[in-house]
């Protein structure tokens, strides 16, 4: 052994010689705890048991970090040297199946134990009101923001009448590039403004029928409110294929048919929404496989009429739409 390596190993040594930061270590190894657990599992007042933390703390033992107004300790096995790690593989063998170490399993496991009837009786008790205590602690469905990480990192989407931006917004963080398209330079002004910190976003103003987008170019595109705008739903379905590669995905996501006539005064609509059949049928006119409709649930305070997502796939022997844009 080289002379220089000597005090590190004697001072690993001399660090876990003690039986009693053994067992702590056996046990921050297993689950990370705070002190009043590691008292209760090795039976030691607290004075004593945070002595032995600061040792194995100070010698890179463990690591801790704050947990409300405790502290929570686990082994730092990661950021120990091979050598270290050895030695602890080692005394962690010779330890396992002392008396004293049966013992600290199983107040251990009683311990977790418990933890988990306490949430479970949290869950119990608070079943008719967990959505509302959810939405106080983290806000609105955050979960739906959180959707977007189910998306690859490496694909290029097309937020296609992206309008304001919420949907290139919402997908920006999760993949490499997204291309927002919109007839009205009005919204994409304001889209610009929202997605300014988002480098990966670039918006185009054109119409729907004939994206400013390259042959295959997309990996999954989004339709969301925008069909009911368009004279031709289908031409704009036609022209999302062409601009998506072999497998690409498309979402839809729009206003199921509904009697509503004064949208088309107020809004704009040229489309009362559209029925499940009808969109299912025109993407596959338009080359996508294995379209799927699904109505969505409405949200309690929403006063419009009830929406659908539409998914399929962009067909692998459909030919490209080349028609002149």
């Amino acid at each position: 052994m080289a002379a220089a390596a000597a005090p590190a190993l004697l001072t690993w040594m001399s660090a876990l010689s003690d039986p009693t930061r053994a067992r702590a270590l056996r046990l921050v190894e297993r689950q990370e705890l705070p002190v009043a657990d590691l008292c209760a599992v090795l039976q030691l007042p607290q004075s004593t048991v945070s002595r032995h933390l600061k040792v194995l703390a100070d010698e890179g033992w463990v690591a801790a970090r704050p947990d409300g107004t405790s502290r929570l300790y686990r082994l730092a096995l990661g950021d120990l040297e091979p050598a270290a790690r050895r030695l602890w593989a080692l005394v962690r063998e010779q330890t396992a199946e002392t008396p004293l170490a049966v013992q600290d399993d199983r107040r251990l496991a009683s311990i977790l134990a418990d933890r988990q009837t306490r949430s479970q009786a949290f869950f119990a008790s608070s079943a008719g009101q967990w959505d509302r205590l959810r939405r106080e602690m983290y806000g609105e469905r955050f979960d739906l923001l959180a959707l977007g990480g189910l998306l690859d990192q490496e694909w290029v989407v097309g937020d296609l009448g992206c309008g304001t931006g919420q949907v290139a917004a919402a997908v920006a963080p999760f993949v490499r590039r997204v291309i927002g398209v919109d007839r009205s330079r009005a919204m994409l002004r304001a889209a610009r403004q929202r997605l300014g910190k988002h480098p990966n976003v670039e918006f185009r103003q054109a119409e729907l029928e004939a994206l400013p987008i390259d042959d295959r170019a997309l990996d999954a595109a989004i339709h969301c409110l925008a069909l009911h705008h368009l004279p031709d739903p289908r031409a704009a379905l036609c022209e999302t294929a062409r601009a998506l590669r072999p497998g690409g995905r498309v979402l839809v996501i729009d206003m199921l048919e509904h009697d509503r006539r004064e949208y088309q005064q107020r809004m704009g609509h040229v489309w009362l929404g559209f029925r499940r059949d009808q969109i299912a049928d025109w993407l596959g006119e338009a080359g996508f496989s294995a379209p799927r409709v699904v109505p969505l649930p409405p949200a309690a305070e929403a006063q419009g009429p009830a929406l659908f997502a539409a998914t399929a796939r962009r067909s692998k022997a459909h030919k490209l739409d080349r028609r002149k844009r």
